[in-house]
């Protein structure tokens, strides 16, 4: 799954969409009502590393896939929305079925 593009996204595309939503059902509750505020500060920083790493994997898979730019900001609003990575995820797999030689 890592050896394409496409692979890269949609496995960085999970784990980033995992951590968003630790980081807002698990670590904002803690802060809040458990008054642990590294709860944050944890998950919120390995949170931000990954959604880097997701907008990285969403530019070249524009540049090796010449995604069109509506696609490209269709990937980077999803990751706004809690579980959109894995709703993004069902079109990039079909996608990926569709081209599996694109490998960069």
């Amino acid at each position: 799954m890592l050896r394409t593009p496409i692979g890269r996204l949609r496995t960085i595309g999970i784990v980033e969409g995992i951590s968003y939503i630790l980081l807002l059902f698990v670590a904002m509750p803690l802060r809040t009502f458990m008054d642990m505020p590294e709860a944050v500060s944890i998950s919120g920083m390995a949170h931000g590393v990954l959604f880097l790493l997701y907008i990285l994997a969403v530019g070249h898979v524009w540049i090796v896939h010449r995604w069109p730019l509506t696609r490209v900001i269709i990937a980077v609003l999803v990751s706004f929305i809690p579980f959109g990575n894995f709703v993004f995820d069902q079109s990039l797999k079909k996608e990926q079925h569709d081209n599996p030689t694109k490998a960069a």
